[in-house]
């Protein structure tokens, strides 16, 4: 179980699934070219690339924030049982995830707030579960924190061409709509303070309403950025997308952004799906961003 602590502030992550992107690196990072690949093979192997099967090495898990007054669950992953044709890693699975989360000291009825930065089925999968052959919030006693703007794309009732959506419609109505309708939602728009020194801000690009969240106290400050950035290449190469980000120049934007307040106040960038040690600081370098990675407390 791997911990970084800021202040008194300790993050956990806690795994669903590690393994290789469903895709080759040219259909899973938009301007991919094998030159920049070659030049940073030598930190990129193991953890992030393999040669053997030429495929980038990605990660699917959440972070469990633990301050003096709230525990926090960002980004739910792809959860079990759920139905996604198309996607096969998200498909029908069975992980011990909520095991994990009681092994890290979290159990399901001690979670505070469920924080999804967007709807995407591998953000939203453990917000509910399967009982009795019906989908229930997994997390009794949290408020769960939605874009407003998201939700209202995912809303099949508020967009037509929602169910149409293989990211987004079977998993509003598995995974979001039955927190709604169990008020326990909560539609955020702009800033949004949880407490001091935890702030959600608008991050969109990859999807219109994509959230991070800001973390900052007297030890030091980090970003949780969800799918800003899906693999460390991208810091080193800032314009390159992922295949699935919804509003390209957005998301381009966004991203420069966010690793230059990084540099700036010496920010560590937790991220949703970077393989090990999955925690970097990030350095400028002369034309873009180079990663720092940060090791765990205990691992």
């Amino acid at each position: 179980m791997a911990t970084w602590t800021i202040g008194n502030v300790t993050v956990t992550r806690i795994e669903e699934q590690l393994g290789f992107a469903s895709r080759p690196p040219e259909q899973y990072l938009d301007g991919f070219n094998r030159d920049t690949l070659a030049q940073h093979l030598d930190w990129l192997v193991p953890h992030h690339y393999s040669p053997d099967h030429d495929r980038l090495i990605t990660s699917i898990h959440s972070w469990l924030i633990r301050t003096d007054h709230h525990t926090i669950l960002l980004d739910s992953c792809a959860g079990n049982h759920k139905n996604r044709p198309g996607f096969s890693r998200f498909h029908q699975l069975q992980t011990p995830f909520l095991q994990r989360l009681r092994a890290a000291g979290a159990p399901p009825e001690g979670i505070d707030i469920v924080l999804c930065t967007h709807l995407h089925a591998d953000h939203v999968g453990w917000n509910t579960m399967l009982v009795d052959g019906r989908w229930v919030p997994t997390f009794p006693n949290a408020k769960y924190l939605f874009s407003r703007t998201e939700n209202e794309i995912g809303d099949p009732a508020r967009n037509a061409a929602a169910d149409a959506d293989l990211q987004r419609g079977g998993a509003y109505r598995d995974s979001v709509w039955p927190v709604i309708e169990a008020g326990q939602a909560i539609l955020i728009d702009g800033d949004h303070a949880i407490e001091d020194g935890l702030t959600i801000v608008p991050a969109p690009g990859h999807t219109p309403g994509h959230v991070a969240l800001w973390l900052a106290n007297s030890a030091g400050r980090a970003v949780f950025l969800g799918d800003v950035l899906h693999h460390p290449l991208q810091i080193h190469a800032p314009h390159w997308n992922s295949t699935f980000c919804e509003l390209p120049e957005a998301a381009r934007t966004t991203r420069r952004r966010l690793m230059e307040q990084c540099v700036e106040h010496r920010a560590a960038l937790f991220p949703g799906h970077f393989g090990a040690p999955h925690v970097a600081r990030i350095a400028a370098t002369t034309t873009a961003f180079s990663p720092q990675f940060v090791e765990a407390d205990t691992d």
